[in-house]
This record gives C-alpha cells, sequence and structure tokens, in this order.
C-alpha cells in the first residue's frame, strides 16, 4: 500500500467529497464510498488538514462499511495511513451484531505510554543527565530483538497473559499502588493463553523488560508549564519538577498475535461472508469462535505489554536510586498513569439514546474517560482520566485529562501522538542520525540509540507538532490539557 508520509503540502489537499461541518471536524458522507453504515468523522485544525493523506479519508471510509458500526469511523488529529483501520483510528461495533478486527488494533498490541512523577525538580539533574541516559539504556535491552534478563517459563508466561501488570508486582517488579494508577489496573479481563500460538510465546519469552525498536522510548523529562492547576495537584505533578516516560508494547509476541490471527480471521470472512473493501480489514462477527479467539489472544498480548512496562519501570527505578544515590522515598517516583494505545475493548457506552455493549477499537488512539467514570482511579475521579500523549524527541509531551465531551464524540477516545507525515525510509533520506543528535544536544537534550539510523527515523522533522494534535482535542472538549513536558534526555529503541 501506498503510504503517502513523504508529502510535506502547505496547502490542503483536495479531496472530493470530504465536508467540513465546524471547527476542527471534517465529515466523509455515506456517499463517500458505496457500503458505508454511517459516515466518518475526521478531527483536524487548518493546519494539521495540509497533511491529511486521502488514503487515510478512504480508510475511515472503507472501516464505516463494517457490520455493526457506531455513531461514526473516526480518525483523530494524529492521523495517518495503517494497516486496514487509519492510526489514529477510532470505531466501536456493537457487542452482538457488529464485528472484532485485528485491524482496528494493530501490531503492536497494547502499545502504550506510562508517566512517572518524581519528588526531583529538573536542576537536580544538572551535569548527571548522561550518567542517568548510559545507565537506562544499560538496564533495558533496546533495538530489533532485544532480550531481556529475565526468562519467563511457561506457566509464568500463561500468569502473564492472564494477569498483566499484577504478576510483575507479584514478583517485586513494584507496587501494588502501580496497579491502581494503571488502565484496567493493568489487564484486560478475558486473556486466553490457549490462543497464543507456540511461536507468539517463544518471541515473548525473552523479551519482557525490553524496549524494542521503532518510536518506543524512554525519556527524562520535566514539568514546562501548567494549564489546569486543580488537575495538576491531583496528578501530583508541578512546575519544575523531574518526569520519566516510557513508551513501548508488546514486542514480537503481539506482533505475532495479530499475524496468526488475521490468517484466522482472512478465512472468516468468507465463511461469513462479509464484503469488505479492503482485505486489511480482516474481520468476524464479535461473538464468532474465531472473533473471540481473537480477542482473548489480543487481551494476552495487552496483558504482556502491561507487564513489560511494568518490569522496565521497575528497572528505571533501580538506575534512579543508584545514581542519585538516593532511596525510593526520598525519590519518589510514583506511577502517575499507564494508557493503552492499540486495544480492542468491550465498554458500556450511550449510542441512540440508551446504554450499549459495544467493541470499542482504538488503533493510535487513547482512552480519555471523564470525571465520575467508575473506571477512572479513585485518586483522579474528580478530575479525569489522565491521558497522556508523547511528543517526538526534541518536542513538547502532554499530559491532559479526559472530558465528558470525548463520551459523545469520540466514545471516550483521544489522540495518542504526534503522527507521522514521513516514512521511515524517507526519514532516513532526508536526516542524518549524528546531526540530528548534535542538533538534539545543542537544545540540552541528550539522546542515545541503538544506531544512528534510529535517530534518523524519529527525527522530530518526521511528526506532526503535538502542540496542534493536543490543541485539537482540548479545543474539542475531549480531553483538558493539564501539563506540559519538556524533554531533557532520551533512550530510543
Amino acid at each position: 500500500m501506498k503510504r503517502g508520509f513523504d508529502r510535506m503540502d502547505t496547502e490542503g489537499p483536495e479531496i472530493e467529497g470530504l465536508e467540513r461541518i465546524d471547527n476542527d471536524i471534517w465529515q466523509v458522507p455515506m456517499g463517500y464510498k458505496s457500503g458505508m453504515r454511517v459516515p466518518g468523522r475526521i478531527y483536524l485544525s487548518d493546519k494539521l488538514f495540509a497533511n491529511l493523506e486521502k488514503e487515510a479519508v478512504d480508510q475511515v471510509a472503507n472501516v464505516a462499511t463494517l457490520p455493526g458500526i457506531q455513531k461514526f469511523s473516526m480518525a483523530m488529529p494524529d492521523a495517518h495511513v495503517g494497516y486496514g483501520f487509519p492510526i489514529g483510528g477510532v470505531a466501536a461495533f456493537d457487542a452482538e451484531e457488529g464485528v472484532i478486527s485485528p485491524g482496528g488494533v494493530g501490531f503492536d498490541i497494547n502499545c502504550g505510554v506510562r508517566l512517572i512523577r518524581s519528588n526531583l525538580d529538573k536542576s537536580d539533574v544538572d551535569g548527571k543527565v548522561n550518567d542517568l541516559l548510559d545507565s537506562l539504556f544499560k538496564a533495558v535491552p533496546s533495538g530489533v530483538g532485544s532480550k531481556s534478563r529475565i526468562r519467563a517459563s511457561e506457566s509464568e508466561l500463561e500468569a502473564i497473559f492472564t494477569n498483566g501488570s499484577r504478576w510483575a508486582v507479584e514478583q517485586g517488579y513494584g507496587v501494588e499502588a502501580d496497579l491502581t494508577h494503571c488502565e484496567g489496573e493493568g489487564c484486560i479481563e478475558g486473556g486466553d493463553p490457549a490462543q497464543v500460538s507456540a511461536k507468539a510465546r517463544k518471541r515473548g519469552r525473552p523479551q519482557l523488560g525490553t524496549l524494542g525498536s521503532g518510536n518506543h522510548f524512554l525519556e527524562l523529562q520535566y514539568v514546562d508549564e501548567i494549564y489546569d492547576p486543580v488537575a495538576a495537584e491531583a496528578f501530583n505533578l508541578k512546575q519544575g519538577q523531574l518526569t520519566f516516560m516510557v513508551h513501548c508494547g508488546s514486542r514480537g509476541a503481539g506482533h505475532q498475535v495479530c499475524t496468526d490471527h488475521l490468517r484466522n480471521l482472512t478465512r472468516a470472512v468468507e465463511k461469513y461472508k462479509i464484503d469488505l473493501p479492503d482485505k486489511q480489514l480482516a474481520c468476524a462477527p464479535a461473538q464468532s469462535e474465531e472473533a473471540q479467539a481473537y480477542f482473548g489472544a489480543m487481551a494476552s498480548a495487552a496483558n504482556y505489554a502491561w507487564t513489560n512496562r511494568q518490569i522496565i519501570m521497575h528497572h528505571c527505578r533501580e538506575v534512579f536510586e543508584q545514581q542519585m544515590n538516593m532511596d525510593a522515598d526520598e525519590l519518589g517516583l510514583d506511577l502517575v498513569y499507564d494508557v493503552a494505545h492499540n486495544v480492542a475493548k468491550l465498554e458500556e457506552h450511550n449510542v441512540n439514546g440508551g446504554k450499549k455493549q459495544v467493541y470499542v477499537h482504538r488503533k493510535g488512539a487513547t482512552r480519555a474517560f471523564p470525571a465520575g467514570h467508575h473506571e477512572v482511579p479513585k485518586a483522579y475521579r474528580d478530575v479525569g482520566q489522565p491521558v497522556l500523549i508523547p511528543g517526538s524527541m526534541g518536542t513538547p509531551s502532554y499530559v491532559l485529562c479526559g472530558k465528558q465531551s470525548a463520551m459523545d464524540v469520540s466514545f471516550g477516545s483521544a489522540c495518542h501522538g504526534a503522527g507521522r507525515v514521513m516514512s521511515r525510509s524517507g526519514a532516513k533520506h532526508t536526516f542524518r542520525g549524528e546531526q540530528i543528535q548534535k542538533d538534539l544536544s545543542g537544545q540540552g537534550i541528550s539522546v542515545r540509540a541503538a544506531h544512528p539510523s534510529v535517530i534518523a527515523e524519529e527525527a522530530p522533522g518526521v511528526y506532526k507538532s503535538s502542540s496542534e494534535v493536543v490543541d485539537v482535542v482540548d479545543r474539542l472538549g475531549i480531553a483538558g490539557k493539564v501539563a506540559k513536558l519538556m524533554p531533557v534526555g532520551v533512550v530510543k529503541g
């Protein structure tokens, strides 16, 4: 499939049939493509519209043809072309009459972000950032095929696939509070290890506690600006404070789960006579054996990813204790929150005036539940769920909180990052990793990576503006800005 990333237009693309219905809201009408069951909605500012790919609009329309889809096929402001669904895509399907589709989750199941706050001020690490990064780089294996010091047994893998982060905490990799400050307490119910192939297990066994490659990172940051003092206080964030962010997913296990079940669901499309505009939308009726088998395997991979991030956080805490010569209580490295990007979840939402069970697919999108929602941790229930939006190495990351409008506008979903505007191959032809590293160093940002090409692939210039993306969901009332975080040191996969 043509990716379309390398276009850097200054004027908006010509996309016939796309309608602007309000500031930051574009509609893909049902007449855009034959078979659409609902309209499409794309949330974009004028500036972000300049890099909208027609292929991404086509994918929004394709998703709208799937059986049982509710209200809209949606794309967040960081959207770009993906496998089947656009990255940044959100769609909800009736739990009885709809479908489940791996394309709506992606290959890196539960790629996600967790934010750790500290009792430290940015000034406390002056002159120590390089030593911290070197130690983090050693403590958390990164790069393609990276392997961990942990070798999970078969029984341990089964427990991880079923229980997620709780397994890690019970093994001493963290504390109970880490679970309460994590989406779903670090677990999706329904993980079914029996649906995870021997090959996926083999790939996952040596990779717990590893960062992987691509856009995954560890980032040392500080709170640069507070927008919502009440929410910031609830999240225990303050101006100048040192924070730490982890971004990674389910590694080879999740990729293999997606690969395995795509084959099964491709066959299911013929079995159930589902008419698809794109074979990458392979799916099956939600209650079918094939769909439930995928869901059980997907939940298992999501639980693996939460375990992975939990172990990584534990190793990072150890590094901080050693490098700062401080104990855990002094450092105060508490988990603010952990959010998943690439998952499908069974949730209850208001649809057409009534409550309905739906499978919400969030692919490159983040849950954003509002104040008062029972799934928001008690400590945050008065302000809403933390929503974490990472930047792109040299650019800001943001902490937001979910708002009530998200439940009406996007099934409680927000954006997940900046969104690429250039392919990895295009980035390597355009940028030199060594020069990017030097430029960032000049801005006071140190970078470590497995190879210079990784830095080139992830150069800030290959992404949309994280600030522009966040401003859209803030204006729409999907998630409100709480704090801006600026990087001081980055470890790339």
